[in-house]
């Protein structure tokens, strides 16, 4: 009953919201900068990289600006030369992956079921 009154308490607005961050939650870049930042701290752009191993410098720049959009990053400019730019996890970030680990967790239990139930019931949504 609660997630029907969720449901019924999202306003339009709401939903592109709702949307926008849950699609961090699916994204393996967004996921795993979160979890860098977690694990390492303050990390600068290449360390992140480095972290992430296959990143191209185009998705992670993206991903940490989508990140620090949502609040769940944050960027600091030291306005040093050469230019040095670090990234920490927020409250809110920390908090986002505190609930994302499980469903995480869950999907990889869970993924030889899901793909039996694919070829079980092939889609015709391709």
């Amino acid at each position: 009953m609660r997630s029907r009154a969720l449901c019924d308490a999202m306003e339009e607005e709401d939903d592109w919201l709702k949307r926008e961050v849950l699609s961090h939650a699916g994204n393996r870049w967004a996921f795993g900068i979160i979890h860098a930042l977690k694990e390492g701290g303050k990390l600068r752009h290449a360390d992140i990289r480095r972290r992430l191993g296959t990143v191209t410098q185009r998705m992670l720049t993206r991903t940490l600006r989508q990140l620090e959009r949502d609040g769940l990053i944050q960027r600091h400019d030291h306005k040093e030369v050469p230019p040095r730019v670090e990234y920490e996890l927020t409250s809110l970030g920390e908090a986002f992956l505190l609930r994302i680990i499980p469903m995480w967790l869950w999907i990889f239990e869970h993924a030889e079921d899901f793909r039996r139930a694919r070829v079980a019931l092939p889609s015709s949504i391709e």
